[in-house]
């Protein structure tokens, strides 16, 4: 089998030479509760930028240890099992999978999947039917106050990303009037607005955001799934409502600094914060387990129905996920990045 490990961690901005591809053997018998499984799909997220660090800055996410296996959401199927519950040919999926071609894992730990849920399409449970999906729903359902007919306006930062193209079709789902994304590229603006629905998007890199907002939102910005923080955050916060909401989830443009998460807004930003009376709360999905199934499941009809497009950039090959990790906290990636690990 072949494994990546991690073999630098530090602040700076991450690079594929973190990383170390090996070839290892393991066991040829597995105990009982076991299953040795085949990996199919791996994902690369932003949080994983702090498990480079020793300090994580989470206390539900561990580091990831120096020439150690690295690991993360995959996906695979079971090749032999000695787990009641879990049989040959079964897929199955890991929120701690490791970045190897084969493994044997704990049963107990691994989750059943139904292709059928998200028309065959395996890697979607990594996505838009997995842990970014309900972070996108549950993050708009819980901390965007989103209500049918309210006139709501909702701005998306990192809109193309693999949570942000997710929210900004929810937050329409869920009733907003209108919803208004922000990206790096004007291939990805168009894509928001032809493929997901939203009404405008923004490229930030051309022109000047504050007015192209004032633009867009006339009646400014009365939900905000935040991504990115920094600069564009500060900006869509000075736009908000009185009484609005922003949706921490989170702060890709600040991982690669070592300043605390949340980090602190500055004092003029804060200021329109607390005077408009704005929410801007930690959002952990973690913390809402027991609405993950039905949410899962909502997700699914949505895909099924069409009513929630679904974008992936796949990169072929384990020995490609160092390079598909730097590339996706650059924002090469167009929705979910996937690492496509066995056929």
């Amino acid at each position: 089998l072949f494994d990546f490990k991690i073999i630098l961690g530090k602040n700076g901005v991450p690079v594929a030479e973190n990383f170390r591809l090996e070839q290892s053997t393991i066991s040829d018998t597995i105990q009982a509760g076991q299953v040795r499984v085949k990996t199919l799909y791996l994902s690369v997220d932003p949080y994983m930028r702090c498990r480079m660090n020793e300090d994580t800055g989470s206390d539900y996410l561990q580091p990831w240890q120096l020439s150690e296996v690295a690991d993360g959401g995959g996906v695979g199927v079971v090749e032999e099992s000695k787990h009641d519950n879990l049989a040959e040919g079964d897929f199955v999926t890991s929120f701690t999978w490791p970045w190897q071609t084969v493994a044997i894992l704990d049963g107990n730990l691994l989750q059943k999947l139904v292709p059928q849920l998200v028309n065959g399409r395996l890697s979607y449970f990594l996505g838009a039917a997995g842990i970014t999906g309900l972070t996108a729903l549950l993050g708009v359902r819980e901390k965007g106050h989103v209500a049918v007919g309210a006139n709501q306006t909702m701005v998306v930062s990192g809109a193309a990303g693999a949570c942000g193209s997710l929210a900004g079709q929810i937050g329409r789902l869920e009733g907003c009037s209108r919803v208004v994304g922000i990206a790096g590229t004007d291939e990805k603006c168009s894509i928001l607005v032809q493929e997901m629905g939203f009404d405008a998007a923004i490229n930030y890199k051309k022109g000047n955001v504050a007015e192209q907002l004032r633009e867009l939102c006339p009646g400014g910005v009365d939900v905000y799934f935040d991504n990115v923080g920094g600069d564009i955050s500060d900006t869509v916060i000075s736009q908000m409502n009185q009484n609005s909401h922003i949706i921490l989830c989170g702060q890709i443009s600040q991982y690669n600094k070592d300043v605390p998460y949340p980090p602190p807004l500055p004092p003029d930003i804060e200021k329109i914060q607390k005077e408009r009376n704005i929410t801007r709360e930690r959002f952990l999905v973690l913390n809402y387990m027991d609405k993950h199934e039905a949410s899962v499941l909502q997700l699914c009809q949505w895909i099924q129905e069409g009513k929630l497009k679904v974008r992936e950039t796949l990169v072929e090959g384990l020995a490609n996920i160092g390079a598909a990790f730097q590339s996706m906290m650059s924002g090469g990636n167009i929705g979910k990045q996937i690492v496509s690990v066995s056929k």
